[in-house]
């Protein structure tokens, strides 16, 4: 099992290390440049080609059943998905084959009123329940994956 985490612009990074030291499974942190190698022994940094998908590109063509995601892109959440892994955004939302036909025309209706001009506020600041919420649905998450590959 590996931590894929789509770590540019990811907010709970040290929490996805706790969550992985733990569980002693290998976590990868894609970006295409910009932060520090993270501190564990089981942590990697990946560094992509710059380019507007490229770290989103290359967790979905390596990751596999039994795998993890940390992302707030849906669309890279979908197709990881798709490749039997398992994601969950930095606020502790599972993303499900149940809830990812309704996530994403949401996203797509979001995106549409503002390319039409409406302001729609867009997301709360980040906070301490936040974190909270992610170390406990990350952890669910792992469960999940454990019987994933069994």
């Amino acid at each position: 099992m590996t931590i894929y985490v789509d770590a540019d612009a990811c907010p709970v990074k040290d929490e996805v290390i706790r969550v992985g030291e733990r569980h002693q499974v290998e976590m990868l942190f894609v970006c295409d440049g910009g932060i520090r190698r993270p501190n564990s022994q089981w942590a990697k940094l990946v560094i992509v080609d710059q380019g507007a998908d490229a770290a989103d590109d290359w967790i979905a063509e390596n990751i596999v059943k039994g795998d993890v995601c940390v992302t707030a892109d849906i669309p890279l959440a979908d197709r990881c998905l798709k490749a039997g892994g398992l994601a969950i955004d930095p606020r502790g939302k599972a993303f499900t084959a149940e809830n990812m036909g309704s996530t994403l025309a949401t996203r797509d209706l979001m995106t549409d009123l503002r390319s039409a001009g409406m302001q729609t506020g867009g997301a709360r600041p980040f906070d301490q329940k936040d974190r909270s919420a992610f170390l406990n649905g990350l952890e669910m998450v792992m469960q999940a994956a454990k019987r994933a590959v069994r």
